[in-house]
């Protein structure tokens, strides 16, 4: 992810690159947070599944959204 934000994302928008919904929730959320520390420095990320979600448990549905609200590495606290 990093190489290709580094070559087009001051050009390109990112869509996805979330891939572990159907693993262990905290799994999940640490790949979260790494897509948006990733592509999301800067603009140009929508963060979303690479797959679909019909046998997603709802609750790591939820952790995806929740951490993508709350985390925001770039924010001073």
């Amino acid at each position: 992810a990093q190489t290709l934000k580094d070559a087009y994302g001051d050009r390109l928008a990112f869509h996805g690159a979330i891939e572990g919904m159907e693993g262990d929730t905290d799994a999940l959320v640490a790949e979260v947070k790494a897509r948006i520390d990733v592509l999301g420095r800067g603009g140009g990320y929508v963060l979303a599944s690479c797959n679909h979600m019909i046998d997603v448990a709802p609750e790591n549905i939820v952790a995806m959204f929740e951490t993508a609200v709350s985390y925001r590495p770039w924010e001073k606290r």
